[in-house]
Order: structure tokens, then C-alpha cells, then sequence
């Protein structure tokens, strides 16, 4: 399933979410086209388990910084347009509903936490983890929280035929989830030297979006000031 656009209109325009898709094509560009070896520079700067829990040589700060910065790195232009086209769709609504600022810093938490998660399943694996895919899946936790009733434009494929349905957004979301379940379900027993899909990530990154997005709700604040008597007529 590939979602092409909401029914649900952000009420601002979404500054953060747009720096975050710019900041995530320069860096790809970067990597694929100004690297001398795109490979390498994943390594360097992707999350490489095995490195962080073995490699008694590097510091503490280079044990912590991949698990920023491969959340802005992609292994291809498929992997790259996949989670750009759902973060412009879902991440607008998101940031409007939170706020730039604690939009920013939930990007951020859901996204580390997605990698801390799929780091752990496979704590000895040689393969970097990269990609924005974690992050994402956090936005869309919040957005099965904050916009259960709105509706998804999908390209669904039928046997051999493509199929453009507007689906509810829990029913988009469900699919979504039981793909990446399955798919987390199917890799569990795959070898740590093989790469794949970080579904586990995915799994990780929804569940804490989940659950933290109504701490960062600027409905929620906003209701709470009113009732404590803030706002009087």
C-alpha cells in the first residue's frame, strides 16, 4: 500500500517536518553523490551494533551518535522516497496538532527509541541500522491517536490490477502495523550478519509514539490552562 494524501488538512505550515524531509534528501545526496564510498559512510554514521557493544577502542560519544544520525541516513532512492511520501503525509498533521518544538524533540525521542529497540533484538549484528523509517512510525502512532477518523488516499494492488481507495486511517494504520509484525515475526530467527528490513524499529517507533504523543499534545495543554481558568471571558 502506498498512501498518496489525507482528508485531514494541517491548520500551519509545517516548518519542522519540512526541514526534517530537506534535511533527510541533502544528506542521501550527500552520501551518494559527494561520498567517495556510500557504503563506508553508512558505516560510519549508520547504528552498527556489534561496534557499539564490542569495539572497546571508540568513546562514549561515538557509542551514542548513530543513534541520531542514522535515523537521517537511506541504503537507496526506493528506501528514501518510501518514507519521505508517508512522513509529508502524515508528519504536517502531527506537528500541527503538538507544535513545531515538541514536534521536534517527539521526532527525535521516537526515532532513538525505534533504533535502541531493533539494536537490542540484534545486539551482535555487523549490519548498520539507517533510515527515517523509526521516526516515522512514531508519527504514525500519534496520528492512529489524534486522527482515527480520517481517511487515507491508497494505491492498493489487486492481483493485477492497481486500486486507488480511500481507507480509514485505523484501517491503513492496522495493515501497516501487521505487515511490519509479521515481518518482524518472520526475521526473528534470520542471522545478524544479514541485512534487511529494521521491522522490529518500525514496531518500536509506533508503539512509542503511541504512547508518548498525548504527553506531547497542545490540545491537551491548551484544554488544561482553560480549565485551571487561564481563558475568561
Amino acid at each position: 500500500m502506498i498512501p498518496l494524501r489525507d482528508t485531514t488538512k494541517s491548520g500551519s505550515f509545517p516548518i519542522v517536518n519540512t526541514i526534517f524531509i530537506a534535511l533527510n534528501i541533502a544528506v542521501f545526496i550527500y552520501e551518494i553523490w559527494f561520498t567517495n564510498d556510500s557504503r563506508l559512510f553508512l558505516y560510519m554514521y549508520g547504528l552498527v551494533p556489534a561496534v557499539v557493544t564490542t569495539d572497546l577502542e571508540i568513546g562514549i560519544i561515538n557509542r551514542v551518535y548513530p543513534f541520531f544520525t542514522s535515523m537521517f541516513l537511506h541504503a537507496g532512492w526506493m528506501h528514501i522516497i518510501g518514507n519521505m511520501i508517508f512522513l509529508y503525509i502524515f508528519g504536517d498533521n502531527i506537528e500541527h496538532r503538538m507544535g513545531h518544538i515538541k514536534y521536534l524533540f517527539f521526532y527525535i525521542l521516537t526515532g532513538t527509541i525505534a533504533a535502541l529497540i531493533q539494536f537490542l533484538i540484534n545486539i551482535n549484528s555487523t549490519i548498520p541500522i539507517v533510515g527515517a523509517s523509526g521516526a516515522i512510525s512514531g508519527v504514525l502512532g500519534a496520528y492512529l491517536l489524534f486522527f482515527p477518523k480520517s481517511r487515507i488516499l491508497t494505491v492498493v494492488p489487486i492481483l493485477f490490477f492497481i486500486r486507488l481507495i480511500h481507507l480509514p486511517a485505523t484501517v491503513f494504520i492496522f495493515v501497516w502495523f501487521l505487515i511490519q509484525f509479521l515481518g518482524g515475526i518472520s526475521s526473528a530467527g534470520r542471522a545478524s550478519d544479514v541485512g534487511g528490513v529494521a521491522f522490529w524499529a518500525h514496531l518500536g517507533g509506533f508503539a512509542a509514539g503511541l504512547i508518548l504523543a498525548r504527553h506531547f499534545d497542545k490540545l491537551k495543554y491548551y484544554s488544561q490552562k482553560s480549565f485551571n481558568g487561564y481563558y475568561k471571558n
